[in-house]
Protein backbone atom coordinates (compact mmCIF):
# COMPACT_ATOMS: atom_id res chain seq x y z
CA UNK A 1 0.00 0.00 0.00
CA UNK A 2 1.38 3.41 -0.95
CA UNK A 3 -0.60 6.15 1.40
CA UNK A 4 -0.27 9.96 0.63
CA UNK A 5 0.29 11.39 4.18
CA UNK A 6 -1.13 14.63 5.76
CA UNK A 7 1.81 17.34 6.01
CA UNK A 8 4.12 17.01 8.94
CA UNK A 9 6.72 19.66 10.55
CA UNK A 10 10.16 18.65 11.80
CA UNK A 11 12.43 20.01 13.80
CA UNK A 12 15.89 19.59 14.61
CA UNK A 13 17.51 21.03 17.92
CA UNK A 14 20.89 20.46 19.68
CA UNK A 15 22.96 22.68 21.47
CA UNK A 16 25.45 25.81 19.91
CA UNK A 17 28.20 24.23 18.22
CA UNK A 18 32.08 25.52 18.36
CA UNK A 19 33.55 27.67 16.12
CA UNK A 20 35.71 25.12 14.78
CA UNK A 21 33.19 23.10 14.09
CA UNK A 22 31.40 25.56 12.33
CA UNK A 23 34.64 26.09 10.66
CA UNK A 24 34.79 22.24 8.67
CA UNK A 25 30.65 21.87 8.84
CA UNK A 26 30.86 24.79 6.41
CA UNK A 27 33.85 23.81 4.97
CA UNK A 28 32.16 20.16 3.84
CA UNK A 29 29.01 22.33 3.08
CA UNK A 30 30.99 23.96 0.36
CA UNK A 31 32.28 21.06 -0.61
CA UNK A 32 29.18 19.17 -1.11
CA UNK A 33 27.79 22.00 -3.26
CA UNK A 34 30.28 21.45 -5.63
CA UNK A 35 30.24 18.52 -5.94
CA UNK A 36 26.18 18.61 -6.44
CA UNK A 37 26.39 21.32 -8.94
CA UNK A 38 27.20 19.50 -11.84
CA UNK A 39 24.42 17.09 -10.86
CA UNK A 40 21.94 19.96 -10.39
CA UNK A 41 18.83 19.97 -12.64
CA UNK A 42 18.43 22.77 -15.08
CA UNK A 43 15.94 24.72 -17.31
CA UNK A 44 13.07 25.74 -14.78
CA UNK A 45 10.16 26.21 -16.17
CA UNK A 46 6.56 27.59 -14.61
CA UNK A 47 3.69 24.97 -13.62
CA UNK A 48 1.78 23.93 -16.56
CA UNK A 49 -1.75 25.20 -17.74
CA UNK A 50 -4.30 23.54 -15.72
CA UNK A 51 -2.23 23.54 -12.33
CA UNK A 52 -3.81 24.57 -8.44
CA UNK A 53 -3.13 28.12 -7.76
CA UNK A 54 0.14 28.36 -6.21
CA UNK A 55 1.89 25.11 -7.40
CA UNK A 56 5.54 25.29 -7.72
CA UNK A 57 7.56 25.00 -10.96
CA UNK A 58 9.05 22.25 -12.17
CA UNK A 59 13.02 21.50 -13.97
CA UNK A 60 12.98 20.11 -17.63
CA UNK A 61 16.55 18.61 -17.54
CA UNK A 62 18.13 15.56 -15.82
CA UNK A 63 21.17 13.77 -15.41
CA UNK A 64 21.63 10.67 -16.02
CA UNK A 65 22.59 10.28 -12.41
CA UNK A 66 19.67 12.28 -11.16
CA UNK A 67 17.45 10.02 -13.32
CA UNK A 68 19.07 6.69 -11.99
CA UNK A 69 18.76 7.86 -8.46
CA UNK A 70 15.40 8.59 -8.36
CA UNK A 71 14.02 5.49 -10.29
CA UNK A 72 16.63 3.50 -7.72
CA UNK A 73 14.75 5.15 -4.47
CA UNK A 74 10.91 5.08 -5.70
CA UNK A 75 11.03 2.12 -8.10
CA UNK A 76 11.85 -0.92 -5.23
CA UNK A 77 10.43 -0.70 -1.76
CA UNK A 78 6.69 0.29 0.09
CA UNK A 79 5.19 2.19 3.08
CA UNK A 80 3.30 -0.60 4.06
CA UNK A 81 3.56 -3.93 2.73
CA UNK A 82 0.88 -6.63 3.00
CA UNK A 83 1.99 -10.63 2.42
CA UNK A 84 5.58 -11.47 1.03
CA UNK A 85 8.10 -8.32 0.29
CA UNK A 86 8.63 -7.92 -3.15
CA UNK A 87 11.89 -8.46 -4.14
CA UNK A 88 12.21 -6.65 -7.93
CA UNK A 89 10.46 -4.24 -10.22
CA UNK A 90 6.98 -4.07 -9.89
CA UNK A 91 4.95 -3.01 -12.87
CA UNK A 92 2.35 -3.85 -15.32
CA UNK A 93 2.65 -6.76 -18.23
CA UNK A 94 0.18 -5.65 -20.43
CA UNK A 95 -1.76 -3.06 -21.68
CA UNK A 96 -3.41 -0.95 -18.67
CA UNK A 97 -7.33 -0.19 -18.66
CA UNK A 98 -8.20 2.26 -16.43
CA UNK A 99 -12.03 3.20 -14.63
CA UNK A 100 -12.88 6.35 -12.50
CA UNK A 101 -15.80 5.58 -10.10
CA UNK A 102 -16.82 9.06 -9.73
CA UNK A 103 -18.20 9.49 -6.00
CA UNK A 104 -18.26 12.44 -3.79
CA UNK A 105 -19.75 15.75 -3.20
CA UNK A 106 -17.68 17.67 -5.70
CA UNK A 107 -18.10 15.96 -9.31
CA UNK A 108 -14.41 15.56 -10.49
CA UNK A 109 -14.81 12.51 -13.08
CA UNK A 110 -14.26 14.62 -15.99
CA UNK A 111 -10.87 15.78 -14.27
CA UNK A 112 -9.76 12.47 -13.10
CA UNK A 113 -10.94 10.85 -17.06
CA UNK A 114 -8.39 14.03 -18.42
CA UNK A 115 -5.35 13.35 -15.79
CA UNK A 116 -5.46 9.55 -16.76
CA UNK A 117 -5.45 10.39 -20.45
CA UNK A 118 -2.69 12.94 -19.66
CA UNK A 119 -0.27 9.70 -18.39
CA UNK A 120 -1.40 7.52 -21.47
CA UNK A 121 -0.72 10.26 -23.78
CA UNK A 122 2.72 11.31 -22.10
CA UNK A 123 3.76 7.55 -21.88
CA UNK A 124 2.99 6.06 -24.59
CA UNK A 125 4.46 2.17 -23.30
CA UNK A 126 1.84 2.43 -20.84
CA UNK A 127 -1.03 1.36 -22.97
CA UNK A 128 -3.38 3.16 -21.13
CA UNK A 129 -7.25 3.20 -22.14
CA UNK A 130 -10.34 3.77 -20.22
CA UNK A 131 -13.22 1.92 -19.53
CA UNK A 132 -16.67 2.65 -18.61
CA UNK A 133 -18.60 -0.33 -16.82
CA UNK A 134 -16.45 -2.95 -17.47
CA UNK A 135 -13.67 -4.76 -14.89
CA UNK A 136 -10.12 -2.79 -15.11
CA UNK A 137 -7.11 -3.35 -14.23
CA UNK A 138 -6.90 0.12 -12.15
CA UNK A 139 -9.83 1.38 -10.45
CA UNK A 140 -9.92 5.06 -9.13
CA UNK A 141 -12.50 5.81 -6.40
CA UNK A 142 -13.55 9.39 -5.77
CA UNK A 143 -14.57 9.84 -2.55
CA UNK A 144 -15.40 12.97 0.26
CA UNK A 145 -12.67 12.65 3.00
CA UNK A 146 -15.31 11.84 5.57
CA UNK A 147 -16.24 8.42 3.75
CA UNK A 148 -11.87 7.99 3.56
CA UNK A 149 -12.14 5.23 6.04
CA UNK A 150 -14.94 3.54 5.67
CA UNK A 151 -14.01 3.07 2.13
CA UNK A 152 -10.23 2.08 3.19
CA UNK A 153 -12.67 -0.83 5.49
CA UNK A 154 -15.07 -1.92 2.77
CA UNK A 155 -11.67 -2.30 0.74
CA UNK A 156 -8.90 -4.18 2.89
CA UNK A 157 -10.99 -4.76 6.42
CA UNK A 158 -10.82 -3.12 9.44
CA UNK A 159 -7.36 -4.90 10.83
CA UNK A 160 -5.69 -3.96 7.95
CA UNK A 161 -7.47 -0.01 7.99
CA UNK A 162 -6.50 0.79 11.13
CA UNK A 163 -2.74 -0.74 10.70
CA UNK A 164 -2.71 1.10 7.92
CA UNK A 165 -4.37 4.70 9.15
CA UNK A 166 -2.26 3.99 12.99
CA UNK A 167 1.11 4.10 10.93
CA UNK A 168 0.62 7.03 8.32
CA UNK A 169 -2.23 9.23 8.88
CA UNK A 170 -3.35 8.85 4.76
CA UNK A 171 -4.58 11.71 2.94
CA UNK A 172 -5.38 9.26 -0.40
CA UNK A 173 -4.28 5.77 -0.69
CA UNK A 174 -3.36 3.16 -3.26
CA UNK A 175 -3.18 -0.51 -2.99
CA UNK A 176 -1.25 -2.75 -5.46
CA UNK A 177 -1.76 -6.12 -5.80
CA UNK A 178 1.23 -7.94 -7.42
CA UNK A 179 2.52 -11.83 -9.00
CA UNK A 180 5.41 -13.48 -6.90
CA UNK A 181 6.81 -12.44 -10.21
CA UNK A 182 6.31 -8.81 -9.95
CA UNK A 183 3.97 -8.36 -12.84
CA UNK A 184 1.10 -6.30 -11.45
CA UNK A 185 -2.33 -7.82 -11.08
CA UNK A 186 -4.90 -4.94 -9.77
CA UNK A 187 -4.52 -1.44 -8.34
CA UNK A 188 -7.09 0.53 -6.10
CA UNK A 189 -6.91 4.22 -5.24
CA UNK A 190 -8.56 6.29 -3.21
CA UNK A 191 -8.38 9.75 -4.14
CA UNK A 192 -10.11 12.69 -1.88
CA UNK A 193 -12.79 15.21 -4.00
CA UNK A 194 -13.99 17.72 -1.47
CA UNK A 195 -10.68 19.71 0.47
CA UNK A 196 -10.42 21.54 -2.62
CA UNK A 197 -7.94 21.05 -5.85
CA UNK A 198 -4.69 21.33 -4.86
CA UNK A 199 -5.49 18.63 -2.61
CA UNK A 200 -7.62 16.66 -5.11
CA UNK A 201 -5.09 17.24 -8.11
CA UNK A 202 -1.86 16.30 -5.70
CA UNK A 203 -3.41 13.11 -4.58
CA UNK A 204 -4.77 12.28 -8.42
CA UNK A 205 -1.55 12.34 -9.83
CA UNK A 206 0.76 11.31 -6.56
CA UNK A 207 -1.67 8.29 -6.38
CA UNK A 208 -1.31 7.15 -9.93
CA UNK A 209 2.70 6.95 -9.86
CA UNK A 210 2.08 4.23 -6.88
CA UNK A 211 -0.61 2.53 -9.24
CA UNK A 212 1.55 1.75 -12.51
CA UNK A 213 4.50 1.01 -9.69
CA UNK A 214 6.65 3.26 -8.28
CA UNK A 215 5.00 2.28 -5.24
CA UNK A 216 7.56 4.11 -2.45
CA UNK A 217 8.37 7.70 -1.18
CA UNK A 218 11.70 9.94 -1.30
CA UNK A 219 11.80 12.95 1.05
CA UNK A 220 14.77 13.54 -0.39
CA UNK A 221 14.29 14.14 -3.74
CA UNK A 222 13.58 18.19 -4.66
CA UNK A 223 11.77 16.93 -8.16
CA UNK A 224 8.91 13.95 -7.78
CA UNK A 225 5.43 14.36 -6.63
CA UNK A 226 6.50 10.97 -4.63
CA UNK A 227 8.16 13.33 -1.98
CA UNK A 228 5.23 13.87 0.45
CA UNK A 229 7.02 17.12 1.85
CA UNK A 230 5.84 18.59 -1.61
CA UNK A 231 2.12 19.33 -3.15
CA UNK A 232 2.83 19.07 -6.88
CA UNK A 233 -0.71 18.65 -8.56
CA UNK A 234 0.49 17.75 -12.00
CA UNK A 235 2.44 15.22 -14.16
CA UNK A 236 6.27 16.63 -13.78
CA UNK A 237 9.28 15.57 -16.36
CA UNK A 238 10.82 14.10 -13.54
CA UNK A 239 7.90 11.68 -12.98
CA UNK A 240 7.04 11.39 -16.56
CA UNK A 241 10.61 10.04 -17.25
CA UNK A 242 10.36 7.84 -14.10
CA UNK A 243 7.45 6.16 -15.86
CA UNK A 244 8.86 6.37 -19.10
CA UNK A 245 12.54 4.27 -17.48
CA UNK A 246 9.86 1.63 -15.88
CA UNK A 247 7.75 0.70 -18.91
CA UNK A 248 10.82 0.38 -21.05
CA UNK A 249 10.53 -3.04 -22.29
CA UNK A 250 13.89 -3.49 -21.01
CA UNK A 251 12.73 -3.42 -17.52
CA UNK A 252 10.73 -6.11 -16.37
CA UNK A 253 8.77 -7.37 -13.33
CA UNK A 254 10.84 -8.84 -10.64
CA UNK A 255 13.92 -7.23 -12.40
CA UNK A 256 16.33 -7.05 -9.08
CA UNK A 257 17.90 -3.84 -8.33
CA UNK A 258 21.16 -4.99 -9.63
CA UNK A 259 19.91 -5.82 -12.66
CA UNK A 260 18.33 -2.31 -13.19
CA UNK A 261 21.10 -0.98 -12.27
CA UNK A 262 22.82 -2.60 -15.42
CA UNK A 263 20.42 -1.84 -18.12
CA UNK A 264 19.43 1.91 -17.09
CA UNK A 265 22.18 3.40 -18.56
CA UNK A 266 21.12 2.42 -21.63
CA UNK A 267 17.42 3.34 -21.24
CA UNK A 268 18.05 6.73 -19.97
CA UNK A 269 20.32 7.67 -22.49
CA UNK A 270 17.55 6.24 -25.11
CA UNK A 271 14.14 7.95 -24.83
CA UNK A 272 16.00 11.20 -22.82
CA UNK A 273 18.42 12.64 -25.47
CA UNK A 274 18.31 15.35 -23.10
CA UNK A 275 19.92 13.89 -20.14
CA UNK A 276 23.24 14.86 -19.37
CA UNK A 277 25.74 12.30 -18.68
Amino acid sequence: MSPRSRKKDWCVCGARPSAVVMKRSLAVMLMLIAATAALAASDKQPAPPGSFAGAPPQYTSFSAAELQRGFMALAFGSDLRIGARPRGIRRYDHPIVARVIAGGSVDRGAAMTRIIQEYADKVPNLHLTLAHDTAADLEVHLIDERNFKAALRAAFGDEVTKTFVDRTNPQCMTSVKSSAGGAILHSVSFVIVDKGDAVFLDCAYHELLHAFGLSNHDQRNPWTTLNQNRMVGYLSVYDRDLLTILYDPRVTPGMTAADARGVLRSVIGGFAPAAKP
